[in-house]
Parts: structure tokens; C-alpha cells; sequence
């Protein structure tokens, strides 16, 4: 809502390859996942959220409200919940709202609204206690991996002493995975979201880290500190320095002087592919930020129109996602480096090829995360194979979205069993922690299809 205002050591890489398989990873994506700074689905689909939020717990008869959002053309729906601070939602009502989404073929990110402003607010709630609400809720989420994101909990610090959302955001992240939890995690910056002192900016990466699984992505929110495209911009362009996955939770628009610029937001996120969420849907105490008003779609407002009208907005950018039958995109994945293309080779089945790109999404001192692109032909294929020699001595230590052996300096990758078919030009990704020493270079990949 409105308000006031991947660094991993060479010795972690040589423990984890010291005690994992390379044909066993620690951990093979489940549904919605991170790879380098995109949200991918199961099937290896890059999915990019465009939608809004809704306020759901403080209007839960308002269940309209998610065919409506899809109607409007949005693919994504973040949806307010509370555990105690407002009336609570229930695991039923939760189970719920999960098959609204479902029914309307729309991904959905659940938040727990409880922490709002924590530090600032005396009403607001621990992250920790926001885990435990999500642990009482797990037994209906569980299994729903392909279609819910849980972002922990909405601006969860606010402006007094903000440095300690690096200790409470990591600590709720390793309580969720220690709890079994499997789902995409989403964490909001502190300074109610904004990040204004850039806190999320500096630590990123160590909340990164503690993810057991490497599936969280960061999500900033933009109200009035972010009134100026070169503040947008900026912001922007460090996280993409920093290649950490970024989705933009939360925004409104430029309804006065000194509000967010919200048609550069929209700009930016479409051109650099990231993710957008407006606030919101509808029921706002100031309705200057509905999108319809009084969940009425007949009383569509000025903000609904930017958002959704425009040449950047959601009617012409959002891809519903392939879980629920919408069509594959072919985005390539972000990298620093420029990628090698490979040819298909010539002993594959007739009819059915691949190609493979490698690139380097990060590096660090004795460290790096590598990202390959493999890409049917003109023909769909059921399997792929994914081959490279290292000329300088790397090693792949932990790989996801593929099964990945090692025989001195050749890598093999082998799909795993969910993203192996591909439609013709279809495209699919996975990715891998390595080690270096000397010169990383980019090897050049082969695929061969079946």
C-alpha cells in the first residue's frame, strides 16, 4: 500500500560438491522457480507476472474479484491475507482463494499483510510469526507449487531501524525450508516496501543465499519515493548489476506531483522483463488508488486504465501461464556474458534437433552460477542432451531443472522429467553453481534431441 515513505565462497561450493552427487542435485525446482533472475514454471516456461494486488482480507465475499482481474487481462494476482492482525484467514478460506485462482487461470501470490511496518507499527507482526502462520496453513498449500508464489510478508520493517530485515528476512527463509516449504518465496524490502536506504540494495544477496533451494526473488515497491524516472532507473540498474531476481510487488500511480512516475515503472519492467503488480484492485481507504471502484467493473477509474490500457501495460504484455494452457514464451534468460550458440549435431534423429546456449548469469571470487538455454527446431522433441568441455579447469558443483554428470573436464546435462518435451522453438532453461580458478571462460555447448 501507499506509504510515508550470488556471493557464495569457493569453500561453500567445495563443501556442497563434496557431499552431493552430480547426477543427484540438492534440489530439483518444484513448480514455480527462480533461475539466474527469472521466475520460470515447471515445465521450464519463463514466466513474467503481470497482474494486480487485491485486498482480500477485508473483503472476503468479494470472490468476483478474481474472475474480473482476469477478464481485465492480468495473469497474476497477489492477494492480501492476515493471521491474527485483522481477522484471520483461515486454511479453508485460503484453500479458497487457491482455487478462485485456478479457476480464473491466474498464478497466485499469497502475503500475509500481518507485518506490515514492523519496528514502526506497534500493531505489526514478527516475520517469524508470519512462518508460523504459513506452517498452519500448509496443509493447504502444499501441492500447489505450479500455481502459488507465499511471499512471507508485506513490507516487513518500516522505517525505524530498517537494517534488521537482513537478519529477520533470512531467518524466516530458513524456517520455511526447514518446514518443508517448496514454493517460489517472494520478500519485500524493508522502509514499508521502498527501500528508500537501500538496505534490500546492500544485502540482497546474503538473503539470497539462504535459501537451501535458490528459489527467492526480491520485490521492491514503488510509491512516492520513486516520482522521478532517474530514481526508477537507478534502482533498476544496480539490482541488474547485481543479477538478482526482482519483481516489482507493489506500485501506484502518478495521480499528483511528487506520486510515483508509474508509466516509467511500467516502461522499465517491460523492457527489462521483469514482473508488476499495481495497488489495487479495489477498496482502497483512499480510492484515488482503485482500479474499480467499489469492486464495481463498470466504474473503471484513471489508474485502471495506465495499467492496463497502456502501450506497456497488462492487456498488452501479459502471457497467461502454460500450467493453465497459455503458450510458451522464448525469452532468453539475462546473462553478463554473451552466450555461445552451438549447431545441432548431425547423428540426431531425423527431423529432431537443438541448440544450446551457455552464459554466465554471475561470478566471484573462486565462484560462479551458469545458465543454459536449450531450444527445439522445427520439430518437437521429447529429450534433450546438453554437452561442453571446460578449457580451464571448471567444475559444476550443484545444477537444477537438469540432471548433470561430469567425466574429467565434459559436462553432461540430461532434462529432467518435466521439461524434456518441447514444441517446436519451444525453449526451456536450467542452471548450475560452479567453481573457477584462473579464467572462466565460455564453453561452447552441443544439444542433441530425441
Amino acid at each position: 500500500m501507499r506509504r510515508v515513505l550470488i556471493a557464495l565462497c569457493a569453500a561453500l561450493l567445495a563443501a556442497v560438491g563434496a557431499v552431493i552427487a552430480l547426477g543427484n542435485p540438492a534440489y530439483a525446482a518444484t513448480g514455480l522457480h527462480v533461475v539466474g533472475t527469472d521466475i520460470y514454471e515447471a515445465n521450464g516456461n519463463k514466466f513474467v507476472m503481470r497482474g494486480v494486488n487485491h485486498a482480500h482480507t477485508w473483503y472476503t465475499s468479494q470472490t468476483s474479484s478474481f474472475a474480473a482481474i482476469k477478464a481485465a487481462g492480468a495473469n497474476t494476482v497477489r492477494v492480501v491475507l492476515s493471521g491474527g492482525r485483522w481477522t484471520a484467514n483461515t486454511a479453508g478460506d485460503v484453500a479458497n482463494v487457491i482455487s478462485l485462482c485456478k479457476a480464473n487461470k491466474l498464478i497466485c501470490v499469497l502475503e500475509d499483510h500481518d507485518t506490515t511496518g514492523y519496528g514502526e507499527d506497534s500493531a505489526a507482526y514478527t516475520l517469524d510469526q508470519a512462518v508460523n502462520y504459513w506452517i498452519s496453513l500448509k496443509s493447504v498449500l502444499a501441492g500447489q507449487e505450479d500455481y502459488i508464489s507465499i511471499n512471507i510478508g508485506n513490507e516487513p520493517i518500516g522505517n525505524t531501524n530498517p537494517s534488521q530485515w537482513t537478519a529477520a528476512t533470512t531467518a524466516a527463509i530458513k524456517k520455511m525450508r526447514d518446514n518443508g516449504f517448496q514454493h517460489l518465496l517472494m520478500i519485500d524490502a524493508p522502509n514499508w516496501g521502498q527501500d528508500w536506504q537501500q538496505v534490500m540494495l546492500a544485502n540482497g544477496q546474503t538473503v539470497l543465499d539462504a535459501d537451501s533451494q535458490h528459489n527467492t526473488i526480491l520485490s521492491i515497491h514503488m510509491y512516492s519515493v520513486y516520482s522521478q524516472a532517474s530514481t526508477i532507473t537507478s534502482y533498476l540498474d544496480t539490482f541488474k548489476s547485481k543479477g538478482w531476481p526482482l519483481l516489482i510487488g507493489e506500485f501506484g500511480w502518478q495521480f499528483a506531483s511528487g506520486e510515483v512516475d508509474d508509466q516509467t515503472v511500467i516502461a522499465e519492467a517491460a523492457r527489462r522483463g521483469l514482473g508488476y503488480l499495481g495497488w489495487s484492485w479495489s477498496g482502497n481507504t483512499d480510492p484515488v488508488l482503485d482500479m474499480v471502484l467499489n469492486f464495481d467493473v463498470n466504474q473503471k477509474t484513471t489508474w485502471y486504465s495506465r495499467v492496463f490500457d497502456g502501450p506497456n501495460g497488462i492487456k498488452a504484455t501479459a502471457r497467461e501461464a502454460t500450467v493453465f494452457g497459455g503458450t510458451s514464451t522464448s525469452s532468453p534468460s539475462p546473462s553478463p556474458s554473451s552466450p555461445s550458440p552451438s549447431s545441432p549435431s548431425p547423428s540426431q534423429p531425423s527431423g529432431k534437433t537443438c541448440t544450446a546456449t551457455y552464459a554466465i548469469a554471475g561470478q566471484w571470487p573462486g565462484g560462479f552460477q551458469g545458465e543454459v538455454k536449450v531450444t527445439a527446431g522445427g520439430t518437437a522433441i521429447s529429450g534433450w542432451t546438453v554437452t561442453w568441455t571446460y578449457a580451464n579447469g571448471q567444475t559444476v558443483a550443484n545444477a537444477w531443472s537438469a540432471t548433470v554428470t561430469s567425466s574429467g573436464a565434459t559436462v553432461t546435462a540430461k532434462n529432467a522429467g518435466y521439461n524434456g518435451s518441447l514444441v517446436a522453438k519451444g525453449t526451456t532453461s536450467f542452471g548450475f553453481l560452479g567453481s573457477w580458478t584462473g579464467t572462466n571462460s565460455v564453453p561452447t555447448p552441443t544439444c542433441t534431441a530425441s
